[in-house]
């Protein structure tokens, strides 16, 4: 099977390739460095902001102690 990089765009074989779904290693390094940097980011709908921000956060202040 044929794919394009998802990166460069440029065509590649998807079997046997160890750098899939990208076309190289500099392909596959440009995309977690993307990810990283934050240049990739998954959007939340604002009901579910809405709903994390006011929930309250649970603090377990004796985790770790050993009594």
């Amino acid at each position: 099977m044929v794919m394009k990089c998802l990166i460069c765009g440029r065509e590649t074989v998807y079997q046997g390739n160890p750098f899939r779904p990208f076309c190289s290693e500099r392909c596959k390094l440009i995309d977690l460095d993307n990810w990283l940097a934050g240049r990739y980011r998954i959007p939340i709908s604002s009901e579910n902001r809405e709903s994390k921000s006011s929930a309250p956060v649970p603090v377990d202040d004796e985790a770790g102690d050993g009594d």
